[in-house]
């Protein structure tokens, strides 16, 4: 009997072998096509916990959770099982105060709409707000726009539900040290796991404390420096960001923020990068809610697809392109169009606090070689968000005979290096023929660099190692995360050695082992490993899953 029909056989929900449906998940937002052998649904928590215990007795199989497949690293494809959580595990629950519970498998614009109706938000949702669900965001330890003033993910699972590799599942949420010791005394497996991960905590404290990237934002690795903090003990500061390697979330308690009622914008136009590390920490005194950045090739972007961003704010193409009316006379003034454009949001609980901020942000930056314009309608404030939310998806659409390449899309390094390593960085790819697009996230020093390539060339993917082994390495120089916010998966998991020294990678090897010693969950990410007959999250495995189409 083969894997399909013995899963059938136990299995709710719906198992799929067809060729539409395994093309489909072969491929994410990232650059690979990884075919899995089965795609299945599962009906509810007892289907998963069933899978994972066949998946054990079955050796040759694993399993990777897939939510909106969104992802641009590759983290939710795989050789084997890949169960989508998004068409049965959907529910949220209801507010209470500032929490909810809430599945994987729900898309955040429905979560959203839910919260808003509380006038509450989960801040830390990422630029793809309106195609990205609640496990990847989980998985990722996703951050966005409002990560300057809220944090990641990480600060907002205050419980979860897990399921463990022996197939059943677990409350996980924040313990304290007589609490720790009573899970340790447990004679299951869950207590093995508190047991040995504790163990190596203790047993490496300075070796983990020293590993810790020196930056604001990093889902590179394991975040064993997370763990323990101030006497608590909370594995769910390890299992956010883990790309469902060391089990799989069924259920997840969320805190919830008020939205703040009143906001007004300051968009910053810059002749060049020179002068942005002082203009951004003259602006960061007054606790703007986001700090975002897009470049002049990106505005072009914009400019072009016109059109279809005007849709997508509700807006007929005349009375939108009206609104820009402002901006085109600052590129009369500036001789041309901006190099970057800064947008400072400012959010507050009264319209007097938010005047006040905007009268000494644009006092503050009146030292610099800068144009600023205050926005106040909400209609011409979506038009920028549209353009810096937009920017990715609009080059995935219509650049016409070369496709997006995020491979080196997601540094982050002290925002005061920017102007220095910027040109080196840009450089890099010059010098290898690869045009870019920059967005990112000023205030943290996190940037997108979305590099435009012919896939289908040889040569043009022959770059992508050259390329990425070049460019973290120059993040290394700088001290920085070769990934803040996207996380590992595929693409970066080979290049792990240039932020950590072998004994850290060591201890990531041991947490794997610990969570999930017959090595079934989304194996190849975040440690390497073999199986299905080649040893993924490697090099060799990066290159040769590269899709050409």
């Amino acid at each position: 009997m083969n894997a399909r029909d013995d899963i059938k056989q136990f299995f709710k929900g719906e198992v799929l072998d067809d060729e539409i449906t395994l093309k489909t998940y072969s491929r994410d937002a990232s650059l690979f096509k990884v075919k899995p052998e089965l795609v299945v649904f599962p009906k509810d928590v007892e289907d998963l916990k069933a899978l994972v215990k066949w998946v054990t007795e079955n050796p040759g199989h694993s399993i990777t959770i897939r939510a909106a497949g969104s992802d641009m690293t590759g983290g939710p494809l795989s050789e084997s099982i890949v169960a989508n959580v998004t068409k049965h595990l959907n529910r949220i629950g209801i507010i209470e105060g500032n929490e909810i519970t809430t599945e994987p498998g729900v898309f955040y614009r429905d979560f959203e709409k839910k919260t808003l109706e509380k006038n509450l938000i989960l801040p830390c949702f990422p630029a793809s707000k309106n195609l990205c669900a609640l496990g990847g965001m989980i998985s990722n330890n996703c951050a966005g726009e409002r990560t300057l003033r809220y944090g990641k993910m990480e600060n907002y699972v205050l419980e979860s539900k897990v399921i463990l590799s022996d197939g059943q599942e677990y409350i996980v949420k924040p313990l304290n040290k007589t609490e720790l010791e009573t899970k340790i005394a447990q004679a299951d497996f869950e207590g093995e796991v508190y047991n040995k991960i504790n163990e190596l905590l203790i047993s490496n404290d300075e070796l983990i404390k020293k590993a810790k990237p020196n930056v604001s934002k990093n889902s590179a690795g394991y975040y064993l420096w997370n763990i323990k903090k101030d006497e608590i003990f909370d594995l769910n500061k390890l299992l956010v960001g883990s790309q469902g390697t060391l089990g799989i979330v069924t259920e997840m308690k969320l805190k919830l923020v008020p939205e703040k009622k009143y906001h007004d914008m300051v968009a910053l136009f810059f002749k060049s990068w020179e002068e942005l590390p002082q203009a951004v920490n003259a602006i960061l005194l007054y606790d703007p809610e986001s700090l975002e950045t897009f470049d002049k090739d990106t505005l072009k972007l914009g400019i072009h697809f016109m059109p279809e961003i005007a849709k997508k704010t509700g807006s007929n193409f005349l009375s939108f392109a009206m609104q820009f009316i402002p901006e085109a006379i600052i590129g009369i003034e500036m001789h041309g169009l901006p190099e970057l454009i800064v947008l400072v949001e400012i959010s507050e609980n009264t319209e007097e606090e938010v005047k006040a901020k905007v009268k000494n942000i644009v006092e503050a930056i009146k030292p610099f070689k800068v144009w600023s314009r205050v926005v106040e309608k909400d209609s011409e404030e979506e038009k920028f968000w549209v353009m810096r939310r937009e920017s990715f998806n609009l080059l995935r659409q219509h650049v016409k005979e070369k496709r997006t390449a995020p491979f080196i899309d997601d540094f982050c390094i002290l925002p005061d290096k920017i102007p220095e390593f910027l040109p080196r960085a840009l450089k890099i790819l010059s010098d290898h023929g690869i045009e870019t697009n920059i967005a990112g996230h000023a205030g943290n020093g996190n940037y997108h660099i979305i590099p435009l390539m012919d896939l289908r060339e040889e040569s043009e993917r022959n770059k992508i190692t050259i390329v990425a082994d070049k460019f973290y390495d120059l993040v290394a120089e700088y001290g920085g995360s070769i990934t803040a916010e996207h996380n590992d998966g595929i693409i970066r998991t080979p290049y792990l050695n240039k932020m950590y020294s072998s004994q850290v990678l060591e201890l990531f090897k041991k947490t794997k082992e610990i969570f999930d010693p017959l090595n079934i969950f989304n194996p190849g990410k975040k440690v390497p490993s073999t199986g299905s007959g080649q040893v993924s999250g490697t090099l060799e495995y990066l290159e040769s899953h590269i899709a050409i189409e």
